[in-house]
C-alpha cells in the first residue's frame, strides 16, 4: 500500500538536521496527511523519509516574554484551535485551522506541514500571512527567520535549505495587538474539501471605532501562492468605516488576484467569489472590532 524505501526517525531537532545532511534525497514527514497520500498514489513511491513525529519540543503554542506567539511546527490543527493563547490573541487562526479537512486530519495534520508543502489552498497560510507571520527555520548554522511572504517561492516551492527544518511559526505582538480578523473558506462542501478560494482579513480600528487604521487581506487560490492584495489594503487605509470603503476594498482586491481555472472552478468564478469574500471578511472583521458604521 505504501511504497517507502526507508524511514529515518529523528528524536531531536539536532538529529533531524543531521539526517537532512546525511540523506539529502529524503523527504520530511510530520503528520503525514499530505505525503502519505502522495506515496499511496504512486507520485512519491520508493521515497526515503525523515520523520519528525517524535520531536515533542516542536509541539505546542506559547507566548514569549516580548509577546511573540510561538507555534511549534508539529502542533496539530486541533491543538492550534484549542490553544488558550490562540483563542485569546489570534482566534481567527484557530477558526482557520478548524476549517481543515475533518476531525481525523485536524488531529494529525500540522501547521508546519500546512505551510511547508507550499500549496496556495492551505487554510492556515492565508491567515498567517494576514498576521505577517515569521517562519523559523533551524539548520546546521543555527536559526533563520523568514517573513512568510518571502517563504513562498512559487507553486509548491518554499525557502527551506537542504540542511534545515521548520521549527516554529511566529506572530509578533505588533502584528496582532489591536487587530480583529475573519477567515472565510469557500468550498463545495463544508468539510473534507480543499478550498475553491479562501480569504483572511485583519483590521485595526481607531479608538473611536469609526476609522480603519490598518487592514490586511490575504487569499488562498488567488494565484500560485497565498496572495496579499496591497491594492485592497491601500484602499481601506485611513478610511471611514462605511459601505463605500468596503466596496473600494473589494475593488482593490480584484486588481491583484490572478486565480486559475481548474476542475474545481473557473478563473472567472473564482474572481467573482473573491470580490464577495473581500466584502464579507472586511465587514465581519470590522464588526468583531466593534466598528461604528457611517
Amino acid at each position: 500500500m505504501y511504497d517507502i524505501n526507508h524511514i529515518y526517525e529523528a528524536n531531536s531537532v539536532e538529529e533531524a538536521i543531521q539526517r537532512r545532511i546525511e540523506q539529502p534525497q529524503a523527504l520530511i514527514i510530520s503528520g503525514g496527511s499530505d505525503i502519505l497520500i502522495g506515496i499511496r498514489a504512486g507520485k512519491l513511491a520508493g521515497c526515503d523519509l525523515i520523520s519528525l513525529y517524535m520531536i515533542d519540543e516542536l509541539r505546542g503554542v506559547s507566548l514569549d516574554e516580548d509577546g511573540t506567539i510561538r507555534i511549534g511546527s508539529l502542533t496539530s490543527f486541533a491543538s492550534v484551535t484549542k490553544s488558550p493563547v490562540i483563542q485569546k490573541y489570534v482566534n481567527v487562526l484557530g477558526e482557520a485551522a478548524d476549517k481543515v479537512g475533518g476531525p481525523q486530519i485536524r488531529n494529525i495534520g500540522t501547521i508546519g506541514g500546512n505551510t511547508c508543502n507550499g500549496v496556495t489552498s492551505a487554510d492556515t497560510a492565508s491567515t498567517l500571512m494576514a498576521y505577517d507571520a515569521i517562519i523559523e527555520l533551524t539548520g546546521a548554522e543555527g536559526k533563520r527567520l523568514v517573513p512568510i511572504e518571502k517563504f513562498y517561492l512559487g507553486a509548491k516551492k518554499t525557502d527551506i535549505r537542504a540542511d534545515e527544518i521548520q521549527t516554529a511559526v511566529l506572530i509578533r505582538p505588533e502584528s496582532y495587538r489591536g487587530y480583529h480578523g475573519y477567515y472565510y473558506k469557500y468550498a463545495m462542501r463544508s468539510a473534507m474539501d480543499i478550498a475553491t478560494s479562501g480569504c483572511s482579513v485583519n483590521v485595526r480600528l481607531s479608538e473611536d471605532k469609526k476609522r480603519i487604521e490598518d487592514a490586511r487581506i490575504c487569499y488562498g487560490v488567488a494565484g500560485p501562492i497565498p496572495l496579499r492584495t496591497r491594492s485592497a489594503e491601500q484602499a481601506a487605509y485611513g478610511q471611514p468605516v462605511s459601505r463605500d470603503t468596503v466596496e473600494a476594498f473589494a475593488a482593490g482586491a480584484l486588481k491583484d488576484v490572478n486565480p486559475r481555472t481548474s476542475w474545481r472552478a473557473t478563473k472567472e468564478f473564482r474572481i467573482q467569489i473573491q470580490g464577495e469574500l473581500a466584502r464579507r471578511c472586511l465587514t465581519e472583521a470590522i464588526n468583531r472590532a466593534g466598528g461604528i458604521w457611517a
